[in-house]
């Protein structure tokens, strides 16, 4: 198994961002300097994968325009002798194959992943959610290539998260919990959003996979299941050999506006540059005491 392509979902409203994502995705949404879709192409790229078929949908254009040369942007900073800007621009357009197919109708991750068949072919794909940023010392996509290649499977990496969140996600049913954190082992079955009383679990998918192309055929052949929409995760759950592997690093689901605001708190805290952790941190400071 070699894995060559990356896709990545990034078809979806967006409605709990409105009114902002009502003429921006809100893959687009900004977290420090950068749209939270660039974070997802950087880490496949980071994987060794540089063929990546980005889903999209009506409103989404700013994602194509994002990847895309700027000429006009080029010349004026190059004009202007702000070459380190220059570099950075000019890296966003130049980092990867990027391909886009639009999904006509919103019916669900796994109808998303569908519009990938003809792209993909008969190969394993790896695939990340477009609105979920995982920072870790290694790509994440790249732990789950190397794992998926070592043992021939699927692969979906998974996290531990607090119990009264399980109805949020898809969550595993695990077949043992001897193996070392480090290691990969073998999932016996997932449920999507179940009830805190009915989870198997607390192990949460993360929206990191390597899927074989035999996922296609089971979403051609899975009926709508919860909110009436195909979901990826009952296609999955039919596969032959499915194993997860614990994540490395932190995860932020940009989800909610809470959400992106932690993101963008919590990155920027570990940011590089002292400066802006020293800014970040008086900001907080200075809230703190306006609250107590």
């Amino acid at each position: 198994m070699e894995v060559t392509t990356a896709v990545i979902p990034a078809a979806g409203f967006g409605t709990r961002f409105l009114p902002v994502t009502k003429a921006q995705p809100k893959e687009m949404m900004p977290v420090l300097d950068k749209p939270t879709i660039q974070y997802v192409v950087e880490e496949a790229v980071a994987a060794g994968i540089d063929d990546l078929l980005i889903i999209t949908g009506r409103g989404k254009q700013a994602i194509e325009r994002h990847f895309d040369k700027s000429y006009e942007l080029e010349h004026e900073l190059r004009r202007s002798g702000k070459d380190e800007r220059l570099d950075r621009v000019q890296h966003i357009a130049d980092i990867a194959d990027i391909h886009y197919i639009r999904q006509k109708e919103r019916n669900g991750l796994g109808d998303a992943v569908l519009y990938a068949r003809k792209h993909v072919g008969d190969e394993p794909f790896a695939l990340l959610l477009g609105d979920t940023i995982v920072q870790s010392e290694r790509s994440c996509t790249a732990r789950l290539v190397e794992a998926a290649e070592g043992c021939e499977s699927a692969m979906v990496s998974l996290e531990e998260v607090p119990w009264e969140d399980v109805p949020a996600y898809g969550v595993a049913d695990i077949e043992s919990t001897a193996s070392s954190d480090r290691q990969s082992f073998p999932v016996a079955d997932f449920v999507e959003k179940p009830s805190q009383e009915a989870a198997p679990s607390n192990l949460a998918i993360t929206g990191r996979y390597v899927l074989p192309p035999e996922i296609f055929q089971t979403l051609e052949a899975t009926e709508p299941g919860v909110g009436g929409e195909l979901q990826l995760t009952d296609a999955i759950r039919k596969l032959d050999h499915v194993r997860g592997l614990p994540l490395e690093g932190d995860r932020f689901d940009i989800g909610t506006l809470i959400d992106w605001l932690e993101a963008n708190v919590e990155m920027a805290l570990e940011h590089d540059e002292g400066e802006m952790n020293t800014a970040v941190r008086d900001v907080l400071q200075a809230q703190l005491e306006t609250d107590g």
